[in-house]
């Protein structure tokens, strides 16, 4: 599509300042290095691919901001000495910096060797420009070769945003009726509490693990559940296991609706909720119940609605729309083709989320305090966990050392990345 979604421009808002900021990052390591010919390919390829375009804010009032096409990127970046292994995610952390979708770029590749030989590839976009399963289909869409990437056009935006605002019209009517007579649905608008203002830069903790695919399917069925509702215990018993002790754990669920191999923000969101007596299999039933039932727009009111308001006024109508107190995100199976790069087999292939910029005033609005990321290469899955409550999470090595604790428990022998 030519323009941007309501999910793309809520996205939009994080980056300027509105909500929590958020890149996706894929990360690609392996044990021989890389020749430079090959990764300056790879760049090449992928600055001609779809993440090459720019966010263009339309001047109409109501019409949707689109997309133009931009293949101006950042250079490839390679680091001029070895870095030691095993400080590989404090520098993936420091990639996902100055990344800007509307004036470019909007992502970065970069590569690092590591002092055991090894190599380290980090490749960052800002979450208004792709969701983690885009980002990896633009990697792979790059790698078949296929680009020269043609953005759809927008169409009149006059055309937009009349119909925009028939649909808001329409649909705020609607709303405003069970408003008025539905206490339920006034509660839904209950805005989250303000709570302490500060600029300084927030504290994350980072871990990332891989296990074996086939003990942890094994581990699985054993319990009862499936490769994703044993991901979702792990998750919730880490989050449990550092001193959360509310009795439920709410967890947010992305649930993947592309129709094509389109790479924008193609999801919706579901949710469930995990107490301390739930298993992979009672999990794996509340899965299937919720997402049979994705989440709607507060109170009623069309989505479309944020889109023709002022900026700060979305924000506020939407602030916390889907924050649950964990995020599971399955990514799901990487391709062949990203796993074996110019005949270099990779050691591991790992997704998720970078909060490039978060400051504390925006950490402490937060609800989630624990996301985790599940991506599955070869015969290994990759869990990687990012923690955005430091009071519970004191350093990296105690979140990778909750996280292979809470694995072992169900049978499965889990590796620090």
């Amino acid at each position: 599509m030519g323009r941007l979604s309501v999910i793309d421009e809520m996205f939009l808002r994080s980056h300027r300042g509105l909500g929590t900021p958020i890149a996706m990052q894929g990360l690609w390591r392996s044990s021989e290095a890389l020749e430079v010919e090959l990764l300056t390919s790879i760049h090449s390829a992928l600055a001609r691919g779809p993440l090459g375009r720019r966010v263009v804010r339309p001047r109409t009032p109501g019409a949707r901001p689109w997309w133009r096409r931009d293949i101006g990127a950042y250079p490839l970046s390679i680091e001029a000495a070895p870095i030691p292994a095993a400080n590989l995610l404090e520098w993936a952390d420091a990639a996902g910096a100055n990344l800007d979708p509307t004036d470019g770029p909007g992502w970065r590749f970069s590569a690092a060797r590591l002092d055991d030989g090894g190599t380290v590839l980090s490749l960052v976009c800002s979450h208004v420009l792709a969701d983690a399963r885009g980002l990896v289909l633009a990697v792979d869409r790059a790698l078949a070769g296929e680009s020269d990437y043609v953005v759809p056009q927008p169409g009149s935006d006059w055309s937009d945003a009349r119909a925009q605002w028939a649909i808001v019209a329409k649909g705020t009517a609607r709303a405003l009726g069970k408003l008025a007579t539905q206490r339920e649905v006034r509660a839904e608008l209950a805005r989250p509490p303000r709570l302490s203002r500060s600029e300084s830069v927030a504290t994350i903790r980072t871990a990332i693990v891989t296990v074996d695919t086939h003990e942890w399917d094994e581990a699985a069925t054993s319990f009862g559940g499936s490769a994703n509702s044993l991901f979702i215990a792990v998750v919730t018993d880490i989050l449990r296991s550092a001193g959360y002790t509310e009795p439920s754990i709410g967890v947010a669920l992305p649930i993947d609706v592309r129709g094509d191999a389109g790479i924008d923000n193609a999801m919706s969101m579901t949710d469930i909720d995990v107490v301390a007596s739930d298993s992979p299999a009672t999990i794996l039933a509340k899965c299937r119940t919720a997402y049979l039932a994705p989440m709607t727009s507060p109170a009623g009111f069309p989505e479309e609605l944020l889109g023709v308001l002022p900026d700060r006024l979305a924000h506020r109508l939407a602030e916390g729309a889907g924050e649950r107190d964990v995020l599971c995100s399955n990514i799901g199976v990487i391709a062949d083709r990203i796993a074996d790069l110019g005949g270099h087999r990779s050691t591991g292939i790992a997704t998720r989320a970078l909060h490039p910029g978060l400051t504390v005033a925006q950490l402490n609005r937060l609800r989630t305090r624990l996301s985790g990321y599940l991506c599955r290469s070869g015969e290994e899955y990759t869990l990687a966990l990012v923690a955005l409550d430091p009071q519970l999470f004191g350093s990296n090595s105690a979140l990778l050392e909750l996280a292979l604790e809470r694995i072992a428990r169900y049978g499965v022998t889990a590796r620090a990345w």
